[in-house]
């Protein structure tokens, strides 16, 4: 590494965003910044504060209050359901939690499809009710719009393009994106258009990881992949999944997901450990109680 290289990466103004220390929020600056130097970042989601406040702590540049709350925190079975409210409610937790991430709330479906002006007033509440740094929305071309918007306005935003969970019922399903000419040239199309409409970093997901390496070299702005492969600028998961805490119907985990803690069995044994305590007796002992 140069002496210019290593300056870079250390410099008050240009920090590393993984694991590094700093005062001050992570800005869009700083993921435009990572994207010139090569560095690759992660991001993971957060639906509570203290959830987001273990995340903040490791390093994590990024947090996402997405609407796959709806699946993991809610009970639903789609994204489809989850409202503003429930984003606003969520995300400003996540702020409270954390001094450092840079916290994109999600806009649920609904919030924004009817235009810009709908999109800029859900987004306006987002940020000023809940605080966070930046809003992230589904859609390719048919989103520019929206996106052009809201950044006139100031408002950061993180395009989402690929899969798109809220049009799970026009996909039928969960079907990897970008296969064969025609669907990887919109791809590439949608991908130009959220960056051209002043989007600051593009979501990827379940796209063959040759086409997003092809978006990613495209694109000025960074790529954040979530079964894209691994020439994506960045990478997300949903935190239950990386942790092993979702129980996955008949066992079939998606491909693309990796466990690095198995949460799920390490909290049942606790909530059973505690369950024996009480019914043997033995919790609360004698240290546990007042005198």
């Amino acid at each position: 590494m140069t002496q210019q290289d290593q300056a870079a990466r250390t410099s008050p103004e240009q920090p590393v965003l993984y694991g590094g220390k700093g005062s001050r929020r992570i800005t869009v600056r700083d993921i435009g910044r990572a994207k010139e130097r090569g560095e690759k970042w992660p991001m993971l989601t957060a639906y509570d504060a203290l959830t987001a406040s273990v995340f903040d702590e490791a390093g994590i540049p990024v947090l996402l209050v997405g609407d796959s709350m709806g699946n993991v925190a809610l009970g639903y079975d789609s994204t489809v359901p989850v409202t503003l409210d429930q984003i606003t409610m969520l995300s400003a937790a996540v702020v409270r939690g954390t001094r450092r991430a840079m916290v994109v709330g999600d806009l649920p479906f609904g919030s924004y499809q009817e235009g810009p002006v709908q999109a800029l007033r859900s987004a306006t509440r987002l940020m000023k009710d809940a605080g966070v740094g930046a809003v992230k929305l589904e859609g390719g071309e048919r989103s520019a719009d929206q996106i052009r918007l809201l950044v006139e306005a100031g408002i950061p935003v993180m395009a989402h393009v690929g899969l798109t969970p809220q049009s799970v019922n026009a996909f039928g399903g969960h079907p990897v994106q970008g296969r064969g000419e025609e669907a990887a040239q919109q791809l590439l199309r949608d991908a130009k258009a959220v960056q051209d409409a002043g989007a600051f970093a593009v979501v990827l997901e379940l796209v063959t990881a040759g086409l997003a390496a092809e978006v990613t070299r495209s694109l000025h702005i960074p790529t954040v992949g979530i079964g894209a492969g691994s020439e994506c600028d960045a990478q997300v998961l949903v935190w239950s999944d990386m942790a092993g805490m979702t129980d996955w119907p008949g066992g079939r985990k998606p491909r693309f997901i990796k466990e690095y803690a198995r949460l799920r069995e390490t909290l049942g044994d606790a909530a059973r450990a505690f369950g024996d305590d009480v019914v043997s007796g033995t919790y609360p002992a004698p240290e546990h109680s007042f005198r």
